[in-house]
Protein backbone atom coordinates (compact mmCIF):
# COMPACT_ATOMS: atom_id res chain seq x y z
CA UNK A 1 0.00 0.00 0.00
CA UNK A 2 2.87 2.44 0.73
CA UNK A 3 4.20 1.87 -2.86
CA UNK A 4 1.10 2.97 -4.34
CA UNK A 5 1.18 6.01 -2.00
CA UNK A 6 4.31 6.56 -3.55
CA UNK A 7 3.84 6.15 -6.86
CA UNK A 8 1.07 8.79 -6.68
CA UNK A 9 3.14 10.98 -4.90
CA UNK A 10 5.79 10.72 -7.94
CA UNK A 11 3.13 11.25 -11.08
CA UNK A 12 1.42 14.03 -9.40
CA UNK A 13 2.96 17.50 -9.44
CA UNK A 14 2.92 20.25 -6.58
CA UNK A 15 0.07 22.52 -7.11
CA UNK A 16 2.38 25.28 -6.99
CA UNK A 17 5.00 24.32 -9.24
CA UNK A 18 4.62 26.34 -12.41
CA UNK A 19 5.54 25.64 -16.01
CA UNK A 20 8.55 27.61 -17.61
CA UNK A 21 6.36 29.31 -20.47
CA UNK A 22 3.59 30.50 -18.39
CA UNK A 23 5.78 32.51 -16.17
CA UNK A 24 6.92 33.56 -18.98
CA UNK A 25 3.68 34.70 -20.42
CA UNK A 26 3.14 36.26 -17.05
CA UNK A 27 6.10 38.72 -17.01
CA UNK A 28 4.68 39.34 -20.47
CA UNK A 29 1.37 40.49 -19.10
CA UNK A 30 2.49 42.28 -16.21
CA UNK A 31 5.53 44.32 -18.14
CA UNK A 32 2.04 45.63 -20.73
CA UNK A 33 -0.31 46.01 -17.67
CA UNK A 34 1.28 45.76 -14.42
CA UNK A 35 2.78 49.46 -14.38
CA UNK A 36 -0.41 51.26 -15.31
CA UNK A 37 -1.50 53.63 -11.95
CA UNK A 38 -4.76 53.20 -10.06
CA UNK A 39 -7.04 56.07 -10.41
CA UNK A 40 -7.00 58.21 -7.71
CA UNK A 41 -10.06 58.48 -5.83
CA UNK A 42 -11.96 61.40 -4.47
CA UNK A 43 -11.22 61.67 -0.78
CA UNK A 44 -14.93 63.39 0.08
CA UNK A 45 -16.59 60.77 -2.56
CA UNK A 46 -14.75 57.97 0.03
CA UNK A 47 -16.08 59.86 3.38
CA UNK A 48 -19.67 60.50 1.60
CA UNK A 49 -19.89 56.51 0.97
CA UNK A 50 -18.66 55.44 4.06
CA UNK A 51 -20.19 57.36 6.80
CA UNK A 52 -23.56 58.99 7.46
CA UNK A 53 -24.67 62.13 6.14
CA UNK A 54 -24.14 64.61 8.59
CA UNK A 55 -21.59 62.81 10.38
CA UNK A 56 -18.35 65.16 9.93
CA UNK A 57 -18.44 69.45 9.80
CA UNK A 58 -17.30 70.64 6.54
CA UNK A 59 -13.94 71.15 8.56
CA UNK A 60 -13.65 67.76 9.89
CA UNK A 61 -14.54 66.47 6.17
CA UNK A 62 -11.32 69.32 5.03
CA UNK A 63 -9.23 67.86 7.52
CA UNK A 64 -9.91 64.14 6.62
CA UNK A 65 -9.81 64.36 2.89
CA UNK A 66 -5.84 66.33 3.68
CA UNK A 67 -5.07 62.94 5.76
CA UNK A 68 -6.36 60.54 2.96
CA UNK A 69 -4.33 62.51 0.54
CA UNK A 70 -0.43 62.51 2.23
Amino acid sequence: MNADINLVYKCTRHPLVVRGDAIHTLVLWLKANGSRRIRQTDPRRVIRERYPAGLFSEDEVQALCELIQD
